[in-house]
């Protein structure tokens, strides 16, 4: 896997995607709204839930992760930060997406590094495009 790829697994097998926000409803929202398996075109999606810095850090360190979805919103830390703290201390990093509190923080987004970008309140047709536009393109 390369910097901000998805690894092959998602042509073959299992995609791992870490979902980082300190509101269990956000997370719900995430994984209810993509699914098991949002596209043919991408292998199913196992969900890894997240409630805080530390631990998103304690399970890119242990490896396995293929994409990560951070909450822009999320406290104490939020995903913007958190996403530039990865992209610069992890190598390869695995794509990040960032749900923002809105479209016009699209310059925090890139700021961050993070491959995409969606706004609360999360619309499961506008994130599942993202994503499968993502690893589609990452493949």
């Amino acid at each position: 896997m390369t910097d901000a790829t998805v690894s092959d697994k998602n042509a073959t097998g299992t995609l791992t995607v870490l979902v980082y926000s300190n509101d269990a409803l956000t997370r719900a929202k995430v994984t209810e709204g993509l699914g098991r398996r949002p596209s043919l075109h991408v292998g199913p999606f196992e969900y890894v839930e997240v409630a805080t810095a530390p631990v998103v850090l304690q399970k890119l360190e242990g490896g396995g992760i293929d994409l990560v979805i951070l909450d822009g919103e999320a406290a104490p830390v939020g995903g913007l930060g958190l996403a530039k703290q990865l992209k610069d201390e992890f190598f390869p990093c695995p794509p990040v997406v960032v749900l923002v509190g809105r479209k016009d923080d699209a310059w925090l987004a890139r700021w961050s590094r993070a491959e995409a970008i969606v706004a609360h309140p999360v619309d499961p047709f506008e994130l599942a495009d993202t994503i499968i536009g993502l690893v589609r393109n990452n493949h």
